[in-house]
């Protein structure tokens, strides 16, 4: 009997944009599938992009979140971060950060300084995760995810490997603390690779494509900057590299509750959305020093 692979709902292109005042950004959602990736929300795929040397690091300037977590994954360069909750650091290849915007506050994603005046080949991932509505007003919190803490399965037969950021796969279990169940999973595969990825069928999936290409069940193509995605019919789905590759997977517990968003503020009902844009324009969500 033929093994049943997930359904695929949709094959989806990015689409271009410029955020802040220095980051070339694809984004393929969020757009019609949005419910389907819940409790995903958005993916901006940064670059790659070449950076030419400069004294004056650009990026995302001072910017307020409520009710949510970014997630930033490092493939190439120096990105620094603080906020107003009284956190800052700088990741690079490899790295994750993970933070929890929670309650609310500000920040500010600019390349690294010394990166910056080096100049250099630029690379991320950023997603926005929803938090279920119990935990959207919680302290914000901020997990500096380093590549060495990150674990490395090995593919059989030389086919690639798979990170695990949060959740678990094969036995390995991912550094990431998370408010709802979630695996993340930086997927690396060899050209002609051909891999079963197996997550649990209730969780919603999707594919993005950062480099490469790939046949998804044998014969549906997707490509880079693209997203892949599937249905709950099967825990499987069949993933074949066409070229080296390297893929995002995004599978998680979809969060069954009310979405209202606005810009940087994502919550369940418009009235709490109008007391995030109230608490920001009154200063609630925290000051830098260069405000004072």
């Amino acid at each position: 009997m033929a093994t049943e692979f997930r359904r695929i709902f949709q094959v989806i292109d990015g689409n271009k944009k410029l955020v802040g005042d220095g980051f070339d950004v694809t984004s393929p959602m969020p757009g019609p599938r949005i419910r389907q990736l819940s409790p995903y929300l958005l993916i901006d795929h940064i670059g790659p992009m070449q950076i030419a040397p400069t004294n004056t690091p650009l990026g995302s300037p001072p910017h307020p979140h409520r009710g949510f977590e970014t997630v930033t994954v490092v493939y190439d360069g120096y990105l620094a971060h603080r906020d107003t909750a009284g956190h800052d650091g700088t990741i690079g290849p490899g790295d994750v950060q993970w933070m929890t915007a929670g309650a609310g506050l500000r920040h500010a994603e600019m390349y690294d300084r010394e990166f910056a005046q080096r100049g250099g080949n630029l690379e991320l991932l950023q997603l926005w995760v929803n938090m279920p509505k119990a935990d959207k007003l919680v302290p914000p919190k901020y997990q500096e995810l380093r590549a060495a803490a990150i674990p490395n399965v090995l593919l059989p037969d030389s086919k690639g490997s798979i990170r695990v950021i949060a959740g678990k796969y094969n036995g390995a279990i991912g550094p990431a603390d998370t408010f709802s169940p979630i695996t993340l999973l930086d997927l690396h595969l060899n050209k002609g690779a051909d891999f079963v990825l197996t997550l649990p069928p209730a969780y919603n999936v999707g594919l993005y494509v950062a480099r490469g290409a790939m046949l998804v069940n044998g014969d549906r193509p997707a490509k880079t900057q693209q997203l892949v995605v599937l249905g709950w019919n099967s825990a499987d789905v069949q993933i074949t590299a066409s070229e080296d590759s390297l893929v995002l997977v995004l599978a998680g517990e979809p969060i069954e509750e009310p979405l209202a968003t606005y810009g940087p503020f994502v919550m369940n009902t418009n009235e709490e959305l109008m007391e995030a844009i109230a608490d920001f324009e009154n200063g609630d969500m925290g000051k830098f020093p260069e405000d004072e």
